[in-house]
């Protein structure tokens, strides 16, 4: 990542400042794994039981928030959304996931469960965020009746699943010196297939393949950005090693689709006939603002530019309102942000930031942002790829002014955002915004 000096950073986040100033949630500030740097936000449903322990050897740990104290884990205990689970060095755990899934911790990993939903609907999530290390994850039946709400997030890409057995491997720097490896994300797929997203560049991952999306950390020129799009390795790496409990794994494998779907069934029969099809009540914050511009024509294709002025509206009013849960709600787990700036000597400058990345620095600025008023010359919407809805790109043209810490800025700038479809929401995935 390209990184700012300290006053050209400060005024790129107060150029972004208006575009997600509220996408740090309440929640927000019990981050997991802070001693790795990369801690993970906890979900509003934090405390959520979503595993529990089947087999155990060594060290393992579970931490809730950044200054919380170790919990041991042990055969039979349950592990919660939102904490922080930790393998020492030789040590590794079996989770059974509460969709009839199963998750092999590897030595040294770590990871948070942001999300978990599994309720039988059509609807259900589970959002993983692996800090640094391996994971052998066969999915439940979530990764079959939606395959949408099934993501695996990593500091490199996003992984997605087609009803899987796989191993997501982060290499972060450090580690990666140490191994002699490069730094970045490899996916291992033993059945099914993923899909590996890294910054909107996509690879399909079949079975016996490894995928790889390189850290954009790595040093690097603008000639050499074609070096991070996901690539196919010739072969296994040497680190991809079997686990203690791979051997029960490769049996349970077998099984896994079968059972899954059963104890999908039997949870759908405890729910009322007319909720086990539709998706829970929508989360979209009750006053949220209606669009300010005129209704769309019926020609427009898939309806985008209307979702656009909806969401754009809904992500208006949570700024306005001072919301941040309601306008994290507008966007992906993996959503990224890109601000280019004007800087010094008459240049620009670029920062990009992840969603934890930007939780800290938002928080703090929402401290100081008074008087602020904002203008929206355009609002576009339009499909990503022709005929196809299920992604769209949206773009407007905004002026915002106010005080921030008690210093009067304006500022004119191009607004774009990648929305997804998934479980019949709008989410963003990723945003732009250059200053004019």
């Amino acid at each position: 990542m390209y990184r700012l000096p300290d006053r050209t950073a400060t005024r790129a986040l107060g150029c972004v400042l208006v575009l997600l100033a509220a996408f740090a949630a309440v929640g927000m500030g019990n981050l997991a794994a802070a001693a790795d740097g990369a801690a993970a936000g906890t979900s509003e449903k934090a405390g959520k039981r979503f595993a529990v322990v089947w087999r155990l050897s060594g060290d393992v740990s579970a931490t809730v928030g950044a200054s919380g104290k170790p919990r041991k884990l042990r055969e039979g205990d349950p592990v919660f959304v939102g904490e922080s689970v930790r393998a020492a060095a030789s040590s590794e755990a079996l989770l059974r996931t509460d969709d009839a899934g199963w998750m092999a911790v590897r030595p040294g990993a770590v990871f948070v469960a942001e999300r978990f939903v599994a309720d039988g609907r059509s609807n259900d999530e589970f959002a993983v965020r692996i800090v640094v290390g391996a994971l052998r994850m066969i999915t439940g039946w979530i990764g079959q009746s939606n395959r949408d709400g099934h993501r695996i997030l990593t500091p490199t890409a996003t992984i997605g699943i087609r009803g899987t057995d796989h191993e997501p491997y982060v290499m972060t720097l450090e580690l990666g010196e140490a191994l002699a490896q490069t730094a970045g994300t490899y996916d291992k797929v033993n059945r099914g297939g993923t899909t590996l997203d890294a910054r909107g560049n996509r690879l399909d991952v079949d079975p016996g393949k490894v995928g790889f999306a390189r850290s954009p950390a790595l040093p690097r020129t603008r000639a050499l950005m074609s070096l991070l799009l996901p690539v196919l390795l010739d072969k296994v790496p040497a680190f991809y090693v079997p686990g203690q409990f791979d051997a029960e794994l490769d049996q349970l494998s077998q099984a896994s689709d079968e059972e899954s779907r059963r104890q999908l069934e039997e949870r759908r029969k405890s729910l009322p006939a007319q909720l086990a099809a539709a998706p829970a009540p929508s989360d979209r914050a009750p006053d949220a603002a209606k669009p300010a511009t005129p209704a769309v024509r019926p020609s427009d294709a898939c309806g985008a530019a209307r979702v656009a002025r909806s969401w754009l509206g809904q992500l208006d009013a949570g700024i306005a309102k001072r919301r941040p849960g309601a306008i994290l709600r507008l966007v992906a787990p993996e959503f990224t942000v890109r601000a280019t700036v004007h800087g010094q000597d008459a240049g620009t400058a670029t920062l990009d930031l992840g969603r934890d990345e930007f939780a800290q620095s938002t928080v703090a600025a929402l401290q100081g942002l008074t008087d602020f008023r904002q203008r929206r010359l355009s609002i576009e919407g339009r499909p990503t790829e022709p005929g196809a809805c299920g992604r769209i790109e949206v773009s407007s043209v905004v002026i915002e002014q106010g005080k921030r810490k008690g210093l009067a800025y304006r500022l004119e700038s191009i607004e774009t955002y990648v929305l997804e479809k998934r479980a019949g929401k709008w989410l963003a995935i990723r945003a732009e915004t250059t200053q004019r």
